[in-house]
C-alpha cells in the first residue's frame, strides 16, 4: 500500500472525489473497468495520511487464498486501523456476505469498497443495501480530459448554464482540435499509456469473459453470444433495436435480448436511450441501443465511424450522468424542458422551428449564438 500511495503523484481528481461521502461507514463505488476507481481510492488515502490509520487492499492478493476479509479487518480494528479500502472486491469469493459481518461486528470501522459495475448489492448473498451508499463512477468527461492530459482547467458548468451561454473557457481559445482528440481517445484515463487501443481491447475482453459471465452467474458459451451482440451493435449504433431480428442473429431466446443489453450496459460497454413515461427515464420503452462512449466507437469500429452517431454518443453519455435523458419525438433528445438536435456546423432549425426551449447542438463550431450552442460545450457537465 505504502508503494502505491507514494507513486499516487497526479494533482487531479476525478469529479466523483468530492461528490463521496468518505465518513459514511461504508461506501461502494462500482464502475466500469478502467475508468480510475484504484487511483481514486489510494488518492483518498494520500489525502488522509494523519487522520486515522488507512489500509488498501486488493481482493484479488494472493493473501487472501488463506485469509479471508473478517480476519483482516479484525486484526487491523485490533492495531486500531480505522479506514479499510477493499479495492476490486468482486474479485473475492462471498463479498457481500463477509462486507455485511464485518459492517456488523466492527461499528468503529470505516469501510470503502470498489466493485466492476455489473455487481448488484441487492441480489449477493448477502443485502448490502441498508448498510451501503453506493455511487456510479463513470469515463473521463471532455472537462476532466483537459484538465488531466492538457492543464487546462474549467469549472464544471449546469445545463442551464450551458443552454444560457454562461461557459467561459478563457484558456482555450480553439476547442475543436483537443475535442476531436477527446472523442477519438480521452475517455478513460489511461490514455496517454502506450499501446491504448490494446489495452481497451482487453479490458472489453475481461468485461465479457470474466466480469458479466461470473458475476452474473451466466455459463461460459453466453460470452461468444454477447460479444457477437455487441459486435453487431457497434456496427449499427445508434440501432432502434428489434429484439426478433436480434435474437435470430445470435440464436438465442427473444426473451434473453434484453437481459444481454443490460447486462451490456450496466458493464459499460453500451446506453440504452428510453422514451420518457412519465418522466421516468427507465421505465420507458428502449428507441436506441448507443455504444457507451465515442472512445469504445473508435476501438470497436474497425475503421472511421459515422461521425453523426458519435456526436449522438457523445451528447448522451456526457449529459446523462447528471440528468435523465430521454428520446424526443421531435428531435434526438429531450432533457426535462429542453429538446435537443445534434448536427454538424450546416445543420438547420427546421427540426425544432415550432417547439419552445428547443436547441441545435452543432459540431465543429466554437461558440455559441441564439439557440445554437457547440457540442463540444456539453462534455463540461461533470
Amino acid at each position: 500500500m505504502d508503494k502505491l500511495v507514494t507513486r499516487t503523484t497526479s494533482p487531479f481528481r476525478r469529479y466523483l472525489f468530492d461528490e463521496i461521502p468518505w465518513n459514511t461507514r461504508m461506501v461502494g463505488i462500482v464502475g466500469p473497468r478502467g475508468v480510475g476507481k484504484s487511483t481514486l481510492l489510494l488518492q483518498r488515502i494520500k489525502e488522509q495520511q494523519g487522520n486515522g490509520k488507512y489500509l488498501y487492499v486488493s481482493a484479488d492478493n494472493i493473501y487472501f487464498t488463506n485469509h479471508t476479509l473478517v480476519n483482516l479487518a479484525n486484526e487491523f480494528v485490533k492495531d486500531n486501523g480505522t479506514h479499510l479500502f477493499v479495492d476490486e472486491v468482486h474479485k473475492y469469493p462471498h463479498w457481500s456476505r463477509e462486507l455485511k459481518n464485518i459492517y456488523d461486528e466492527q461499528p468503529d470501522l470505516h469501510i470503502v469498497f470498489t466493485g466492476s459495475s455489473v455487481l448488484d448489492i441487492l441480489h449477493g448473498e448477502a443485502d448490502l443495501s441498508r448498510r451501503t451508499l453506493m455511487r456510479t463512477m463513470q469515463g473521463l468527461s471532455f472537462r476532466e480530459f483537459l484538465e488531466l492530459n492538457h492543464g487546462i482547467i474549467s469549472p464544471a458548468y449546469m445545463l442551464d448554464e450551458i443552454v444560457q451561454h454562461k461557459v467561459d473557457l478563457r484558456d482555450l481559445q480553439h476547442p475543436l482540435p483537443l475535442f476531436q482528440q477527446y472523442l477519438k481517445e480521452g475517455y478513460y484515463p489511461f490514455s496517454k499509456e502506450d499501446g491504448f487501443y490494446e489495452r481497451l481491447q482487453q479490458i472489453i475482453s475481461l468485461t465479457l469473459d470474466m466480469d458479466i459471465l461470473q458475476y452474473a452467474d451466466l455459463r461460459a458459451s453466453t460470452a461468444a453470444k454477447l460479444k457477437l451482440l455487441l459486435t453487431i451493435i457497434a456496427q449499427l449504433a445508434p440501432y432502434k433495436p428489434n429484439m426478433t431480428d436480434l435474437a435470430s442473429e445470435i440464436g438465442v431466446s427473444k426473451n434473453n435480448i434484453q437481459d444481454y443489453l443490460s447486462l451490456l450496459e450496466r458493464a459499460g460497454l453500451i446506453a440504452q436511450l428510453h422514451d420518457d413515461v412519465g418522466g421516468i427515464r427507465l421505465l420507458g420503452k428502449v428507441m436506441k441501443v448507443y455504444l457507451d462512449n465515442p472512445t469504445l466507437m473508435y476501438a470497436l469500429s474497425g475503421e472511421n465511424p459515422n461521425i453523426g452517431n458519435v456526436r449522438e454518443t457523445f451528447f448522451y453519455n456526457q449529459m446523462r450522468v447528471r440528468q435523465d435523458v430521454t428520446a424526443s419525438k421531435e428531435s434526438d433528445f429531450r432533457i426535462g424542458k429542453y429538446t435537443f438536435e445534434i448536427g454538424g456546423r450546416k445543420k438547420g432549425q427546421k427540426q425544432i422551428e415550432n417547439l419552445t426551449d428547443a436547441y441545435i447542438v452543432k459540431d465543429d463550431i466554437e461558440y455559441a449564438h441564439d439557440n445554437t450552442i457547440p457540442l463540444w460545450m456539453f462534455g463540461l457537465n461533470y
